[in-house]
């Protein structure tokens, strides 16, 4: 028991270390303002989204497209059909804009032709033939605001960087299970801001990421991390970033969020969260491996030391006081977080959250390397 407590305090003070440098780097990140930005209407961009069986989750996402305040004659989307059976491809079909067209994967490759990375490849797919500068990915279940381009290039023209990864949160969250999900991916989205300021790792997420077509083929597009299920954001980013140190930035800005749908169900979350972790060890970029190294060691001795609580119970006040630390630590991290976000309304389900927190940590680092998981109907190792 000795042995476990000093080991946990030990971690707690890393810990701290780490949340409280994750505090500064979110706050010095300066906000970017379009508004006070001129830019020349001259970058020409391709949307890439990739969909399976995304027939209800499509009219909402190409509706927000075509409001987009950056001129329809220079951006173009393309909807990438991953051998859905339902009517996906006929919803971009059917949609009334000339700038948006449907690529069929099952035009392209066999149904019958193993792949373990079916989304890479659908990106890959309509990067071959997009006619844009900028490539920018998002998913199918997604929205965001007329001004989204409209920032994303102007931070781009501003700042000419190879890579920018732009804000994603959650929106639409019902019931206690959502607003968890929620609240955890509000936190993962400030720490990638503040790696991002802080220059200690490179973070993403698929659903808001821009990048040079250019760039994407000056590193070999995702050779080499083709046969990793996931990853079509994070990994492709370090080879973008080994290739251009300078050349990976976040856009922070209330303009460029995107919003999506945190997941319906445990089984779902589960396999998400296995499906993220499965990559981990994955990252060239070590000093990422090594914080979620920390981070899920730390989440192992927080289980242990309840276990060991329920047998010995003077265990029990420096369970709370640790956990009290933990909370404190990350609520500090949080509250400024949730407020660019305005998800504020939020934090109270936090505290309640802590136990799914811990537990979830334990077991999806520990599947995500041992284990397979299911993802759009696909059995995946």
């Amino acid at each position: 028991m000795n042995a476990l407590l000093i080991v946990t305090l030990g971690l707690a003070f890393l810990y701290g270390i780490l949340m409280l440098s994750y505090t500064y780097g979110w706050s010095r990140l300066k906000i970017f303002d379009p508004a006070a930005h001129a830019y020349t209407f001259n970058t020409k961009v391709s949307v890439i989204i990739p969909a399976r069986d995304e027939e209800k989750n499509l009219p909402p996402l190409l509706e927000a497209l075509q409001q987009q305040s950056y001129p329809a004659n220079l951006f173009e989307v393309i909807v990438v059909d991953d051998f859905s059976s339902d009517g996906t491809a006929d919803v971009v079909r059917y949609f009334p804009a000339t700038n948006m067209r449907v690529i069929r994967m099952s035009d392209r490759i066999s149904h019958h032709q193993r792949l373990n990375s079916y989304k890479k490849k659908a990106i890959e797919l309509a990067i071959s033939e997009a006619t844009g500068h900028l490539i920018v990915t998002t998913d199918a279940d997604c929205l965001m605001g007329p001004k989204w381009l409209e920032s994303i290039v102007k931070f781009y023209e501003t700042y000419r960087p190879q890579l920018i990864a732009a804000p994603v949160v959650y929106h639409r969250e019902e019931g206690f299970f959502q607003k968890l999900q929620s609240l955890d991916f509000m936190t993962m989205q400030g720490i990638t801001g503040a790696v991002a300021y802080l220059q200690t790792g490179t973070m993403c997420n698929g659903a808001n990421l821009a990048y040079e077509k250019t760039a994407f083929e000056e590193v070999g597009g995702f050779t080499g991390i083709d046969m990793i299920a996931s990853g079509d954001d994070m990994l492709l980013m370090y080879k973008i970033y080994h290739a251009y140190p300078d050349g990976v930035r976040y856009l922070k800005s209330s303009d460029a969020v995107v919003r999506t749908l945190p997941v319906e169900t445990v089984k779902g979350f589960m396999n998400q969260r296995i499906r993220w972790s499965s990559k981990a060890d994955k990252y060239e970029d070590k000093r990422i491996t090594r914080v979620l190294v920390l981070v899920y060691i730390w989440n192992v001795l927080l289980l242990l030391m309840a276990i060991v609580a329920v047998f010995s119970p003077q265990m029990w006040p420096w369970l709370g006081w640790i956990m009290v630390y933990k909370i404190v630590l990350e609520l500090i991290f949080l509250v400024p977080v949730a407020g660019f976000f305005r998800k504020r309304s939020l934090l109270p389900w936090f505290i309640p959250g802590q136990p799914f927190h811990i537990i979830y940590v334990v077991m999806a680092g520990w599947l995500g390397k041992f284990g397979t998981y299911e993802w759009k109907g696909r059995q995946v190792k």
